[in-house]
């Protein structure tokens, strides 16, 4: 299979009903609504994916949803990936921002389609490689918003950025609200009022929501779900899968079993 793809997380999921609380992913999110639908919330807006319709989420893009009889295929590539394939079609380096959290544009649907067909069925790299480069310059071309120069994530918003690097300093601490105000100088008032209103995450949930993606990418490169926990901070195993599921739609034994394919 292609190394381009290797630990770059895939789901291919029939018929869920699953709720997704409000989350982020450090990485793109792209996905096909094959049956059913998700209710989507969205930058605090709400969206429906219905079937053959394509779902984006920009990295650090705060989502959830509800979701009925849904069939659906996502997988999430890295900002690495997106860059170099358009630095490859424009000559610069630059990270693009997709305008649309739902386009229904049967196109592009069609290749994406193609694209996870092939790499599900594990056809030669050759193949599997080409159907990615058509369907993502594709989504480039026709949905791009805006460019960035850095690749930082939050780049655009300074405390959570800080806050974000301030975590993942010491991802395992056990971070109280007036440390995390201290480390940007504002008052435990003034941090959570500005914190929610920004990012539309409580800070709690975004410490629980990056020690979780951190726990994600650690089991995909072969840790014990136990020591994986541990690592990023939680002390009670049964509390980092509860969480885990609610986050994610699936357990960390599943992603544990089936590495970067979730079925």
């Amino acid at each position: 299979m292609s190394k381009l793809l290797n630990n770059i997380l895939f789901e291919n999921v029939n018929h869920s009903n699953e709720d997704f609380t409000k989350h982020y992913h450090d990485t793109y999110t792209i996905g096909l609504t094959y049956k059913g639908f998700l209710k989507v919330f969205n930058k605090n807006e709400s969206f429906y994916s219905y079937e053959y319709s394509v779902r984006i989420n920009n990295p650090g893009e705060v989502h959830g949803g509800k979701s009925k009889e849904w069939s659906h295929a996502n997988f999430y590539p890295t900002v690495e990936i997106i860059s170099n394939l358009y630095e490859e079609i424009f000559g610069e380096k630059k990270i693009p921002y997709f305008q649309k959290h739902i386009i229904n544009n049967k196109k592009l649907f069609s290749k994406l389609h193609n694209f996870f067909y092939a790499y599900f069925n594990k056809e030669d790299e050759i193949l599997v490689e080409a159907l990615l480069i058509d369907a993502l310059s594709s989504l480039i071309f026709d949905s791009t918003l805006y460019t960035k120069n850095d690749k930082e994530i939050f780049e655009d918003k300074k405390m959570i950025k800080q806050t974000y690097e301030f975590i993942n300093d010491s991802i395992d601490t056990n971070f109280t609200l007036e440390m995390l105000a201290n480390n940007v100088d504002l008052s435990k008032y003034h941090f959570l009022r500005i914190f929610k209103r920004d990012f539309g995450l409580t800070p709690h949930a975004f410490i629980v929501n990056e020690r979780l993606n951190r726990a994600n990418n650690l089991i995909k490169k072969g840790l014990s779900i136990s020591e994986a926990s541990v690592n990023v901070g939680f002390n009670d195993q049964s509390h980092f899968s509860r969480n885990f599921k609610k986050y994610f739609g699936y357990t960390p034994s599943i992603l544990q079993k089936n590495s970067n394919i979730i079925l």
